[in-house]
């Protein structure tokens, strides 16, 4: 997203803003900003972010195979557990501190919105 702060540089828009597109879209889920919350605390086996979460085994393992997909989260294997951390831990975390941020400014903004807000009652 170099392209909206004016240093474009040879980037492509449409490539930079289709790249922006979808990171944004790895964290559009909430499980997935879930386990990416939780993720931000160290590394996590599935079973430990089922019981955090209240998730589903095979909705947990769903999801970090996306996150894994998009770059977001690493696997790491020791004997028969596989442990989930984030690639770039303190990117995710500016990147969830300027979330949180823009969300105290908006207020009910975004959760009101017609088109991407929450349903009545969710």
């Amino acid at each position: 997203m170099t392209v909206m702060r004016g240093d474009a540089a040879g980037v492509d828009e449409a490539s930079a803003l289709t790249a922006a597109a979808c990171l944004f879209n790895g964290f559009s889920e909430r499980s997935r900003l879930a386990i990416v919350q939780h993720l931000v605390l160290g590394e996590h086996r599935v079973v430990d972010l089922t019981q955090h979460l209240g998730l589903a085994q095979s909705t947990v393992s769903k999801h970090l195979s996306c996150l894994a997909d998009c770059g977001i989260v690493e696997v790491r294997a020791q004997g028969r557990a596989s442990f989930y951390s984030l690639t770039h831990p303190d990117a995710i975390l500016e990147l969830l501190s300027a979330a949180e941020k823009l969300l105290a400014l908006t207020g009910d903004a975004v959760t009101l919105c017609p088109t991407y807000g929450a349903a009545p009652g969710a």
